[in-house]
């Protein structure tokens, strides 16, 4: 196949990976692909993963990009909270958590961090849809709970203080009956004490 072939197969796809390249093409040269790298037609992502070197990339689109180079995964933590603008925006890395293993994917877009979480705690996410693709990533009261879950250092008010948390934005935008009823799930005693700090840190501040 040649490149404007392929091209045109795969213009509509944000990022393409070996498995679609099979089911259009079960007899594609890969060959190919290190040929289009070398001439700058295309970057790999990962393992298996590309995209075409002219794509234009934003931070929804690495949101995508993050679900699908590694997956089940959404987007939580330290991402989400600024998303959702609950905290500062500087952020290292596209943060998502994940029912496989802990893993961070350093590339040439971003570097993709993926924290483990039991599967039973695998819920709380909803669908974006944006522009051509959906994006998977946590409700508000959800990436909460993930940060303090994998992040039990955060335990006083005084720990909680240094998120820099945007108090009127949390007091506006959290369900916290939603978050209550979440935290159950977890069925975890250290996390609901850290929880009921950061109420108590959020009502008094």
């Amino acid at each position: 196949m040649r490149f404007m072939q392929f091209k045109q197969k795969f213009n509509d796809f944000t990022c393409f990976n070996l498995q679609e390249i099979r089911k259009i093409d079960r007899n594609f040269d890969l060959r190919r692909l290190n040929e289009w790298q070398k001439k700058g037609y295309i970057k790999k992502i990962r393992r298996e993963h590309y995209i075409f070197s002219n794509k234009k990339i934003d931070e929804l689109t690495l949101f995508f990009i993050a679900n699908k180079i590694y997956t089940p995964s959404y987007i939580s933590l330290e991402m989400a909270l600024s998303y959702y603008n609950l905290i500062p925006e500087t952020v290292y890395g596209i943060t998502s958590v994940t029912s496989q293993k802990t893993k961070t994917f350093k590339t040439f877009l971003s570097d993709f961090v993926y924290r483990h979480i039991r599967s039973d705690l695998f819920f709380g996410y909803k669908l974006v849809k944006h522009q051509k693709f959906t994006y998977k990533i946590a409700d508000l009261e959800k990436a909460i709970l993930d940060f303090f879950y994998l992040n039990p250092d955060f335990k006083t008010e005084n720990d909680i203080a240094e998120l820099r948390i945007n108090i009127d934005e949390f007091k506006n935008a959290v369900d916290e009956k939603r978050l209550l009823l979440y935290l159950e799930r977890f069925n975890c005693k250290a996390l609901a004490k850290r929880i009921n700090n950061l109420i108590k840190f959020i009502n008094y501040a």
